[in-house]
């Protein structure tokens, strides 16, 4: 479907991830660039319905690359799910000249756009901001690499403590239904043990795990588990271990919401500001309705009612590397 566009918004939504704001500077000088008028939507889609939309300009985007967070704020927004509320948003859109969307976000996000969109028949062009990794149709979102190597750093430093009190850490990291941050700092940082939401929790190979380490004198170890574990998290964890191995000196750690903040990666700054760039080209050549990633080093375009219902899967060969290397 060919929409020409002279107004564009842009907006962050759900839960922001590092890399957000360079993914915004580079939507507002992409924009400014072909002569378009841009515009934020402050708090998600709860500012379309409030009308908190503000013009940008070159300067309103300086110095925030390297900043967490993002500038526009991000909400959750339950009137967005009704069909007033998105009427209500349209209206705003409409009093402004808006004429598409770049929406930076998850898949709840990419929902509320797709409908939407539907709806009005706004152009709405999706950009992977989250730090789960969990999004079919990129190999890279936004924020995942920052969160990651967060979490890494805060591993190695709990195994110093570990190694100097031969001590079982059971570090919890973000990841309610993926187990990409869990999995690949688990791997980066030696962890013994990794249990993520995408592979079933065995309790049992844990603990015989853990009696064999004993045996071995390995008394350091370490075990990262994703918040959405099926087990219940590192709490739930811990308890059966200290259950059933009391001889262990056994420590929680809950990461938290660390894995959220500071300042980006090159590798997301990069990401996000290649994405942003995409995005407004999209608009520029009448694309509808897609999600901008990146496959193979390439942009890769997905429809985003596509993009809502796959979900990115973890290579089982990802597993078989943890096995071996944990052993």
């Amino acid at each position: 479907m060919q929409k020409q566009v002279s107004k564009i918004g842009v907006l962050t939504s759900g839960g922001d991830s590092p890399g957000m704001n360079a993914a915004i500077r580079a939507v507002v000088r992409t924009g400014l660039y072909y002569n378009l008028e841009v515009f934020g939507i402050m708090r998600g889609y709860m500012g379309m319905i409030d009308d908190d939309i503000v013009p940008m300009h070159s300067r309103s985007v300086a110095n925030i690359i390297q900043r967490g967070g993002t500038i526009l704020k991000s909400a959750r927004c339950k009137e967005f799910y009704e069909p007033e509320g998105r009427k209500k948003a349209y209206e705003n859109l409409r009093k402004h000249g808006i004429e598409g969307l770049v929406v930076i976000g998850g898949d709840g996000s990419f929902r509320g756009a797709q409908k939407f969109s539907t709806e009005y028949d706004i152009p709405c062009i999706g950009l992977p901001g989250t730090i789960d990794k969990d999004m079919a149709g990129t190999d890279f979102t936004i924020g995942f690499d920052t969160a990651v190597n967060t979490a890494v750093e805060a591993i190695d430093k709990i195994r110093d403590t570990a190694d100097a009190h031969d001590r079982l850490f059971i570090i919890e990291v973000m990841g309610r239904d993926s187990g990409y941050i869990a999995l690949h700092s688990g791997i980066a940082t030696g962890a013994e043990n990794v249990l993520i939401p995408e592979a079933k929790t065995n309790i049992e190979d844990l603990i015989v795990s853990l009696e064999d380490k004993q045996r071995r004198k390995k008394l350091v170890n370490i075990i990262v588990v994703a918040e959405g574990d099926e087990f219940g998290g590192a709490e739930e964890v811990a308890k059966v271990v200290r259950t059933r191995l009391p001889d262990m000196d056994t420590r929680v750690c809950i990461l938290g919401h660390i894995q959220r903040g500071g300042s980006p990666s090159c590798m997301d700054r990069l990401v996000a500001s290649r994405l942003g760039y995409a995005a407004v080209e999209s608009l520029q050549e009448g694309r509808h309705n897609v999600m901008v990633g990146i496959v193979n080093n390439k942009l890769h375009y997905t429809p985003l009612d596509s993009a809502v219902k796959a979900k990115q899967k973890i290579d089982k060969e990802w597993l078989k590397i943890l096995k071996i290397l944990a052993s």
